[in-house]
């Protein structure tokens, strides 16, 4: 088995895509209800800060500040997305392998996670979160997009109603090697 190294920071604020198994669902946007409900869940357990979020139809993308000592964002994600899936009905293919390990076909296993290192890191996730469903043409307007932080952001005075974020983003975020965080 592969063996992933993880930073394991506490307090530390973290970057996160998570997608679903069949990049071609509508999960998280035809389930929304359910999709917070196993937020809602799992805050009550175990408090982080969302400083940002886009859920998107397959993926979505979060930047979440742990409390000071607690570096256990798998813990999280494991309880989010547990709970999440029983709020469904078991109607997805499931593979062999995640069959015998009695695991349904939902999400995609595994991951992705960057540690926030700066100002300048923070603010451009942020972007990166807020313009994904412009990018993926979702909406024109990234005001117009329903399930994103952004009119939290403009509520709050830190970005103006009409802010687009570039065509193309500038800089390393998103996946390695993977620019657009899919």
């Amino acid at each position: 088995m592969t063996s992933y190294r993880r930073d394991h920071t506490p307090g530390a604020t973290w970057f996160f895509t998570l997608n679903l198994a069949d990049r071609r669902s509508r999960l998280f946007t035809e389930h929304i209800d359910q999709l917070r409900a196993a937020f809602r869940y799992t805050m009550r357990r175990h408090p982080w800060r969302i400083d940002a979020i886009a859920i998107l139809p397959d993926h979505l993308h979060a930047l979440c500040t742990l409390p000071d000592g607690d570096a256990d964002y798998a813990l999280r994600w494991r309880l989010i997305k547990t709970h999440f899936s029983r709020a469904l009905p078991h109607n997805e293919s499931t593979s062999p392998s995640r069959e015998r390990r009695g695991e349904r076909g939902i999400w995609q296993r595994r991951y992705w996670e960057h540690r926030i290192r700066d100002d300048q890191d923070f603010t451009r996730h942020v972007d990166y979160i807020h313009h994904n469903p412009r990018k993926h043409g979702h909406v024109e307007r990234v005001a117009d997009w329903p399930w994103s932080s952004f009119r939290r952001y403009v509520r709050e005075g830190w970005l103006p109603e009409n802010w687009a974020g570039g065509e193309e983003m500038e800089g390393d975020v998103g996946e390695r090697g993977n620019s657009d965080g899919r």
